[in-house]
């Protein structure tokens, strides 16, 4: 049975920074493109970042040079680091696949930048 858990998220203040993580068990996170997604209220879950298996990333113009997306094959987990957080940031933050498997995400992990 696969299992993904955020974690790290919280409240912070505008500028401030957050590590979020996710762990893995029944897949081995190191054969697979990755991804963080977010989604806000009121709003469709967005991809905002991916690493392939050889570390290439990608991410889409809101968070570029702000968010870094990075794996730990050892440990079986991928990480975000979020930096220059802004209100608009404010969502709960989800790992998965990419393209995501509809049946494997996780709980998520809150994300609130107070302005």
């Amino acid at each position: 049975q696969v299992k993904l858990v955020e974690s790290g998220g919280g409240l912070v203040q505008a500028g401030g920074s957050l590590r979020l993580s996710c762990a893995a068990s029944g897949l081995i996170l190191r054969f697979y493109v990755m991804g963080w997604y977010r989604q806000a209220p009121g709003k469709e879950r967005e991809l905002v970042a991916c690493i392939t298996s050889d570390g290439r990333t990608n991410y889409p113009d809101s968070v570029k040079d702000r968010f870094t997306i990075s794996r730990d094959n050892a440990k079986n987990t991928v990480y975000l680091q979020m930096n220059s957080l802004a209100p608009e940031d404010t969502a709960v933050y989800y790992c998965n696949t990419y393209p995501w498997a509809s049946q494997i995400w996780g709980q998520g992990t809150q994300v609130t930048v107070s302005s």
